[in-house]
């Protein structure tokens, strides 16, 4: 199986205010772990150790742009 990185997230934005509002109240290292957690769990819903290898390296070398005017910063990740 190779990674899927077509934008498939019907509403990124929603997204994006999830993740970010899951970190409301954390101090860093409990934001660290609450990142590591999720990782971890959506790495064994995929179940597939090379396509985790696959992201990994996808987001190491492919930083998000910085968003656009008008533009959110979910919605850059997919340009």
């Amino acid at each position: 199986m190779t990674l899927d990185t077509a934008p498939r997230i019907a509403d990124p934005d929603a997204l994006f205010t999830l993740l970010v509002d899951a970190h409301a109240g954390l101090d860093a290292e409990a934001s660290r772990r609450l990142d590591a957690k999720l990782v971890l769990l959506l790495a064994n819903h995929i179940g597939d150790i090379e396509v985790v290898k696959q992201a990994v390296e996808a987001a190491r070398l492919f930083p998000p742009p910085p968003a656009g005017e008008g533009e959110s910063e979910a919605r850059a990740v997919y340009r």
